[in-house]
């Protein structure tokens, strides 16, 4: 059956014979959200699940604390044959949902509101299809269940300090996002920078504080940090190149109390987003320099904290471009799509560092049925024949590159 029209007809067969079992998965995780580090009852379930397939696949527990490695050999495996790595995240989001589905969250204060859910739905599914095919495997298939994407420092990193990919090393890594800007039957890829660096700025601006009607006898914060804000948003207008996308928001402000009264102190978070690393290195040290100047001019005492966050995703052209064409042969031409870089992170590129592979866009939007709502808003929702494009689309990728024994690679880095 190793013949690509057999396996692909096969594949789809698998997939759509699996699919209302993926529905229940991923709307049985959707009601139970866990926040970063705390997925032990979807790790249970992911472990479960796996355990109860008909084949052989070895499963490695409590992998940084709460993510799960699974390691499924084909049987035409031999010890030089390669090794693909497929990911999926576990994590949910800290806010409320305000949805209407029947499956929506039953904790309070807690969403998949990134569609973890479905990832993790999605990467199951790929683990039944491939152990249907066991036979046919060239290779070894490694899934990656990991968790807290959501929360810097992230799990991926944790991951690799622990030598995951040290253990069956991956001659290549691919991942998928719910998108809900791109059509659901459709899957988006790019190649190189896809998604952006992002650090998390804390800045602190200390004055003196007194009645609202003297503020010559105050230095005020108040003041100090409205002329912040305004003056970090030049960083990028005045700083960058035309052309080159960064983004520095201020998402908090807090400080004082009443109408006639100036605080001591003002606190302020944002965020800092960029696409190259050489301008990450700029934007940092603007930062530093407008925060503490700016505070000296109005005579308030102002610093910044900014805590490192992930790496730009780059996503390797070799493999995007693999990717890519597998999707052509899987999904038809019209719904393998040039895909838009964003302005998100994903800790995704850390594997993309120590090992070449691609992060595609998979569609989950539409309009027609109202599906519009961004991720991380209170109203996400996805289409979930999704679970079925991207199960069976990724079940394809993994046969075909396992089955290529012409596919160069660069091996992971360790």
């Amino acid at each position: 059956m190793t013949d690509a029209t057999h396996i692909k007809s096969h594949i789809a067969t698998e997939t759509d014979k699996t699919f209302s079992e993926l529905v229940e998965l991923r709307r049985d995780i959707h009601r139970h959200p866990e926040l970063a580090y705390e997925e032990h009852r979807t790790g249970n379930l992911v472990i479960e699940y796996l355990t109860r397939l008909d084949a052989e696949i070895d499963i490695e527990r409590h992998v940084a604390q709460t993510g799960v490695v699974a390691h499924l050999v084909g049987k035409k495996a031999t010890p030089s044959s390669k090794v693909i790595a497929l990911r999926a995240d576990l994590d949910a989001l800290p806010m409320p949902e305000e949805t209407a589905h029947h499956f929506k969250s039953t904790i309070e204060g807690k969403m998949h509101a990134c569609g973890h859910d479905a990832h993790t739905a999605s990467l199951l599914g790929v683990a039944k299809v491939l152990s249907s095919i066991q036979d046919e495997l060239s290779g070894t298939v490694k899934f990656i269940f990991q968790p807290s994407e959501e929360k810097i420092p992230g799990g991926a990193k944790p991951m690799l300090d622990e030598g995951i990919f040290e253990r069956r090393k991956p001659d290549a890594v691919f991942g998928q996002h719910c998108i809900p800007q791109v059509p659901v039957g459709k899957i988006g890829f790019y190649s190189g920078a896809m998604m952006a660096a992002a650090d998390e700025l804390y800045i602190t601006v200390r004055g003196k504080g007194g009645h609202g009607s003297a503020p010559h006898r105050t230095a005020d914060p108040i003041v100090a940090a409205v002329q912040l804000v305004t003056s970090l948003q030049t960083i990028i207008s005045r700083n960058f190149p035309p052309g080159a996308p960064g983004v520095v928001t201020i998402a908090a402000i807090n400080g004082g109390s009443a109408t006639n009264i100036i605080p001591n102190e003002v606190k302020m978070m944002g965020t800092l987003r960029t696409m190259d690393e050489s301008l990450r290195t700029l934007a940092h040290q603007r930062l530093e320099e407008i925060v503490h100047f700016t505070g000296k001019a109005l005579g308030v005492q102002a610093e910044i904290e900014i805590r490192r966050g992930y790496p730009v995703l780059i996503n390797d052209k070799s493999m995007t471009d693999f990717a890519w064409n597998a999707a052509k042969e899987f999904l038809g031409d019209e719904n393998a799509i040039q895909a838009e870089p964003i302005m998100g992170a994903e800790d995704f590129a850390y594997f993309l560092q120590a090992c070449p592979g691609s992060f595609w866009q998979l569609g989950v939007g539409n309009a027609a049925r109202g599906i519009t709502h961004n991720i991380h808003s209170t109203l996400f929702d996805i289409d979930e024949d999704a679970l079925r494009v991207g199960t069976g689309f990724t079940s394809y990728l993994a046969w075909k590159f396992l089955h290529e024994t012409s596919l160069s690679s660069s091996p992971c880095q360790n």
